[in-house]
């Protein structure tokens, strides 16, 4: 891993989005003057989101500590799915991401991506069923706030991590279905307290992130693919 290449390797296109994302969130919590530690979150998310669409292992790395600080801001909303998601799935699943694509370098900087199997799906669709059917009532327990959405988010992001984990383009069109739910979520959060609205920016700004994550890896798969025919 060798964050001053990570760096080198971003086009043009992808600087543009990253400053544009940034920009976005800035102005939204200059705006509202409200959640310091939300704003660390989403910068930290729209920097970490760039580095995962071009398939860098410096992303999962980012990803792990973007995972901390919104676990902290979902804790303040009691947002508990979102805050166990991200403390016990999705910040473990990250770090076993980073051994796993150091351990299957395509190029430097760039994973080997994986083509998913049969078993592979059949496992994960068992697994997430198993997974959302127990958050549900852990969430219930808890009083957690839009208890349906919450668990439904818990489901997303649980393909997400392991399409992550997996090499798998289709992490980020996981993501991307997180992403509205989260910016469902946050709306609702927001109706109730306005310092919350900077926080449906953030997810949007990811959810465009994530789309061209998804455009990213399937040219990188087809690229790897060629290349090895050849």
């Amino acid at each position: 891993m060798n964050p001053k290449k990570s760096i080198q390797n971003l086009t043009k296109f992808e600087w543009a989005l990253w400053a544009g994302g940034m920009l976005l969130v800035i102005g939204s919590y200059l705006f509202f003057r409200e959640g310091a530690l939300s704003l660390v979150a989403s910068l930290i998310g729209v920097t970490a989101l760039i580095f995962v669409a071009k398939g860098d292992a410096l992303g999962q790395l980012l990803t792990v500590v973007f995972s901390l600080f919104y676990a902290a801001v979902s804790y303040k909303f009691k947002y508990y799915g979102e805050m166990i998601t991200y403390l016990g799935m999705s910040a473990p699943t990250a770090m076993f991401s980073v051994i796993s694509w150091l351990k299957h370098p395509y190029a430097e900087c760039e994973v080997k991506i994986k083509k998913l199997t049969k078993a592979n799906i059949i496992i994960l669709i068992f697994l997430s069923v198993a997974v959302s059917f127990l958050f549900y009532f852990i969430l219930k327990a808890l009083g957690t706030n839009t208890l349906l959405v919450s668990t439904f988010s818990v489901t997303t992001s649980f393909f997400a991590a392991s399409f992550l984990f997996l090499r798998s383009p289709y992490y980020a069109a996981a993501y991307a279905l997180n992403d509205i739910v989260l910016i469902v979520l946050w709306v609702v959060a927001s109706i109730r307290d306005i310092s919350f609205v900077p926080m449906v920016i953030c997810f949007a700004v990811f959810f465009a992130n994530d789309l061209y994550g998804f455009i990213n890896w399937k040219r990188l798969q087809k690229k790897q693919t060629t290349e090895k025919a050849n």
